[in-house]
């Protein structure tokens, strides 16, 4: 069982997917479909207009990163697919350094000019 936030973005998916050429459809492998299909949220209707970009519409960011998968994987030329890759990569490096200097050891534990209570008095730690 897939959460709501994945059964409706599988569901907007399938409805994206409806207005490709048969061709590009083609490349995803049935595997893929099927996931989509087994786990969309049957009740939750989308309607894609062609005619409009996927954030003029009430495209959800997860279903926005699925397409954007698809087109990785099975649309994309060999550069595209390199600048991709290069970017994910170059932005998955900069969370990791932002993540590494938020939580440093040296810096967790640093109590500079804090109050600390104790028994209900207040000691200022130098």
């Amino acid at each position: 069982m897939v959460s709501i936030e994945y059964a409706n973005a599988y569901s907007e998916v399938l409805g994206i997917l409806k207005y490709i050429s048969k061709e590009d459809y083609e490349k995803i492998p049935n595997s893929k479909i099927e996931l989509f299909e087994t786990n969309q949220n049957k009740d939750y209707i989308f309607e894609y207009n062609p005619n409009k970009t996927l954030d003029e519409q009430n495209v959800s960011k997860r279903a926005k990163a699925i397409i954007a998968i698809l087109f990785r994987d099975y649309w994309a030329t060999k550069i595209q697919k390199e600048k991709i890759i290069s970017k994910q990569n170059y932005d998955r490096m900069k969370l990791e350094e932002e993540k590494k200097a938020k939580y440093n050891s040296d810096n967790l534990f640093k109590n500079d000019d804090k109050k600390i209570v104790m028994d209900n008095t207040e000691k200022v730690k130098n």
